[in-house]
Formats: C-alpha cells, structure tokens, sequence
C-alpha cells in the first residue's frame, strides 16, 4: 500500500533509490498525490525501473502527522 511504503520512508535519507517493483508503484500513487517528490521510470520503459525519491512533500508530511493522529 502506497501509505506504508510513506510510514517506511519517513525518516529514510534522501535521495532514496527503491528498485522493487511494488514500491515503484506505490511511489507513482504518492507523487501523483503530491506526497512525495519523485524521479519515476517511463511507464512501458524497458530496462532500468528503479525509482528515485527525492523528498516527502510538506503535504506528505502532514499527511503522515495525520495517519499518527488517528486511533487504532
């Protein structure tokens, strides 16, 4: 799920490279949510489909504040 792989990463250094396939997908959701800052493969590309997080967004971060917030 794209929200664990955000809890995952919240303290990760950046730039974070993933190469799993899953997480590459996940983080497509986030940047297409404006949670993350990310450098994605080209959909259908060939070869190299790792993916390169740049940054939580201020946007992902209240996010992830907001997910702490909740109960259980």
């Amino acid at each position: 799920m794209p929200m664990n792989l955000l809890r995952r990463i919240e303290n990760a250094p950046f730039p974070l490279s993933i190469t799993q396939e899953s997480e590459v997908q996940c983080a497509a959701v986030l940047a297409a949510a404006q949670l993350i800052e990310a450098r994605l493969p080209e959909p259908g590309a060939a070869g190299d489909q790792s993916a390169l997080i740049l940054r939580i967004t201020p946007l992902g971060r209240a996010e992830l504040q907001r997910l702490r917030s909740e109960p259980d």
